[in-house]
């Protein structure tokens, strides 16, 4: 599912969804470290997930400043998010699993593509979107290639 995060119109509702797609990522990302059977593949998931506890907050540090609604916890994304995660790991394990959370990494790396881009992000926020962007496209990459790894 594609996401729509990063096409808001304000900036107070670009950082409220993506505190929401944080929260998300975290539930599928304690999900992943559940299910995986590889030692060294939970090790580097729960050092990306500390990456998404890093950035959300940052991303409560803003709402603040800027007044904006900062929840605490995700959305209904998040049964997709750890939905797929679960379903993966009926059908074909760790592999499935990785595969299914570069699914979910596809949206955060275009959220913050985008976040990165918003024209109301002030030159510090800008610069916050596009490092969680660059996190965000390692931790695909890192499961693109653990993945087929894992497959062969």
């Amino acid at each position: 599912m594609a996401t729509t995060v990063g096409t808001e119109s304000s900036i107070n509702d670009l950082v409220t969804d993506l505190i929401y797609l944080e929260h998300d990522a975290i539930a599928a990302y304690d999900a992943t470290v559940e299910r995986l059977e590889d030692a060294e593949a939970k090790r580097q998931i729960s050092a990306f997930r500390a990456d998404h506890q890093q950035h959300l907050s940052v991303l409560y540090e803003m709402a603040r400043e800027l007044g904006a609604d900062a929840p605490q916890g995700g959305d209904m994304k998040k049964m997709l998010t750890t939905g797929k995660v679960a379903i993966a790991d009926m059908l074909g394990g760790d592999s499935a699993i990785l595969k299914a959370m570069t699914t979910n990494e596809d949206d955060t790396v275009t959220a913050y593509e985008r976040a990165s881009q918003h024209e109301d992000a002030i030159s510090r926020s800008k610069a916050f979107f596009a490092k969680a962007l660059e996190d965000e496209r390692r931790h695909r990459s890192w499961m693109e290639s653990r993945a087929h790894s894992n497959a062969a």
